[in-house]
């Protein structure tokens, strides 16, 4: 193990980035388990923090963490070291703490346990894995065609064009509402661009700009969230819910509201569909 850990992390120089995933992962595992257990009203576990009334969210000690880390490792210029090794983990950990209350910052308020508050675990999720594939070795397609690998090499205009379209293509994947593949597309090519070519997802700024209400775009892609995407997401969520513990479905009578009014599109889309077949 430790002879693996020698020519596998730190020879290579992913020390940095190996303690940076491990603390990353364990400071998500850790602020999950607090608050369940705060939820839960848990006697022994400390709970919220509070100052008077102002009740201190934990995203505030990972800026605070990012920071500290982050500059800590701009000084040291020993990457295969101690120091750089717990500057990195101190820059997980905090990064850890901030994304799990990503969706308070994109909301600016809480909604922690509401049904818009599993924008967070998503984040979570997404940088676990992309953070994984740089730790095993994988580089983003046109990695060494764009020169960041430090070597003096030529550069293959075929590839640089390659990646240039496989860049466009993660691009409107994103657009299209398909996270999870136009992110793999950034690391393995030809994946982006099938996402690309296929339809948009419901709801994503693609469909609202390119799939007018009732044409048959819309309709087929409407049918195939129904049929693919939908399930796909429900299993997602159960699995995610082992982890980060079940939200709310509706948080407020505004939530509710506009719960109703998805429920009725969705209903109408329905009936729309099937007067189409």
């Amino acid at each position: 193990m430790a002879e693996w850990f020698g020519s596998y992390v730190v020879g290579a120089g992913r020390l940095p980035l190996f303690s940076f995933f491990v603390a990353f992962v364990a400071g998500f595992l850790f602020i999950r388990l607090s608050v369940r257990l705060i939820r839960a009203r848990v006697r022994w576990w400390p709970g919220n923090i509070r100052h008077g009334d102002l009740h201190i969210h934990h995203v505030v000690f990972g800026v605070a963490l990012m920071l500290l880390g982050g500059v800590a490792a701009l000084l040291i210029t020993d990457r295969e070291s101690a120091p750089i090794a717990v500057a990195a983990a101190l820059f997980g950990l905090g990064a850890a703490l901030v994304l799990d209350e990503f969706a308070l910052i994109l909301h600016l308020r809480d909604v922690y346990w509401t049904e818009q508050g599993r924008t967070s675990v998503d984040a979570v999720f997404v940088a676990i894995a992309l953070t994984g594939l740089l730790l095993t070795g994988v580089r983003p397609f046109g990695w060494e065609e764009f020169g960041f690998t430090g070597e003096a090499s030529a550069v293959q205009p075929g590839l640089v064009l390659l990646a240039l379209v496989n860049l466009a293509g993660s691009v409107v994947s994103l657009l299209k509402g398909k996270i999870w593949t136009g992110l793999a597309g950034v690391f393995v090519p030809v994946i982006s661009i099938v996402a690309a070519i296929r339809l948009a997802v419901p709801g994503s700024p693609w469909e609202r700009w390119q799939y007018p209400r009732g044409s048959e775009k819309w309709e087929r892609a409407a049918r195939r969230d129904l049929r693919v995407r939908r399930p796909m997401i429900r299993a997602k969520i159960r699995f995610q819910e082992i982890i980060a513990g079940r939200h709310d479905l509706i948080h407020d009578a505004s939530a509710a509201t506009h719960a109703k009014h998805t429920v009725t599109q969705h209903v109408r889309g329905a009936d729309v569909l099937t007067k189409g077949e």
